[in-house]
């Protein structure tokens, strides 16, 4: 039974993030200056899998992803290992290089751009995922735009992610999928088959936008009331019991009974702020912590805004991610932006 699951299982994307600080993000034949470089985990399997251990390092986390025979495949692996995630479903291949991405930070705006190699990504298959022996209750998968094999058709489904998802579900876990800022049409191309067998669905403004058909993003802000209405659409569409929508100014949920909650982000402080690499895996993970655990739609809310605020202290995806009553204290401190 559902219920006597406990934990995450992540699937899809692992790859190395090469983390770049620069003054602003040039056009072309500009220049910028570089400040900082890291290496550290990204992708949304990696970022959710982390992110959930370190809100609570005793909630069960299992990962299934591909990763090169190589330096940056056994870095994330030992990074997950370190973590205490099992590691058992991420296999090596030494038929292309672990996947890796360059992701450049401005300190001027904040914003991110990100250049990345599929490599192994290329090559996961609905056939790397095993969910026969999981005890797992929820299954994050993504990304779908970045996954060459899982973005195509398999055997008779649409693509693969719906054949991982169909599997999963099948198994009894509960899903969601975590999307990447690719070409609008080819998101709602891709995420559309998905959509009946979702039992969660966490995106941002601009994705909820792309998936719905609904513009929910203009030049000087975000419509709440279009990411609300694409909101309903996506539900009408799927079989999720809830979808909740995050952007800078606000997060709102959704639910198939009509429950609606909406809240403010965290006003951290100009000075705390060093990228928003990750911070919307780090909402995600927040969200489903309090999902979870079994928290109201504000509570969970409360504290995924909080955690994706502590996210914006690193300019790596998971690096400040704190307990998740750390999170809640920060935010307390911090306070709430106006709605």
């Amino acid at each position: 039974m559902t219920s006597a699951r406990r934990g995450f299982l992540t699937g899809g994307t692992w790859c190395a993030d090469y983390n770049r600080s620069v003054s602003h993000w040039p056009g072309e034949d500009g220049l910028a200056e570089l400040f900082e470089e890291e290496r550290h985990g990204g992708g949304s399997s990696c970022n959710l899998a982390l992110d959930m251990k370190r809100l609570d390092p005793s909630m069960p986390v299992e990962t299934v992803g591909l990763v090169g025979d190589d330096d940056d495949g056994r870095y994330l692996k030992a990074t997950a290992e370190a973590a205490g995630i099992d590691t058992r479903q991420m296999a090596i291949t030494d038929a292309a290089a672990t996947q890796f991405c360059d992701a450049y930070v401005s300190r001027k705006s904040h914003r991110r751009t990100h250049i990345f190699h599929a490599g192994t990504g290329a090559l996961l298959t609905p056939d790397h995922f095993d969910f026969s022996t999981t005890r797992m209750r929820y299954l994050h998968l993504g990304l779908p735009g970045v996954h060459r094999t899982l973005d195509s058709p398999w055997h008779d489904e649409p693509n693969g992610w719906v054949a991982v998802l169909k599997k999963a579900r099948a198994a009894g876990l509960q899903t969601n999928l975590e999307l990447a800022s690719i070409e609008k049409s080819l998101m709602a191309a891709l995420v559309a088959p998905c959509l009946p067998h979702l039992d969660f669905l966490i995106v941002n403004d601009m994705e909820i936008g792309a998936i719905a058909g609904v513009e929910t993003v203009g030049a000087e802000a975000t419509d709440r009331q279009a990411c609300e209405r694409a909101a309903r659409i996506a539900l009408e569409r799927g079989a999720m019991k809830m979808v909740a929508v995050h952007c800078p100014a606000f997060a709102i949920a959704v639910t198939r009974d009509g429950e609606t909650a909406t809240l403010p982000p965290v006003a951290i402080p100009e000075t705390e702020v060093l990228g928003a690499n990750g911070a919307g895996d780090a909402f995600a993970a927040g969200m489903f912590y309090g999902i979870h655990e079994g928290w109201s739609m504000e509570q969970c809310l409360r504290l995924a805004h909080a955690t994706a605020a502590a996210s914006l202290r690193s300019i790596s995806t998971t690096g400040a991610i704190v307990p998740w009553q750390e999170c809640l204290a920060l935010a307390e401190r911090w306070g709430e932006r106006a709605l």
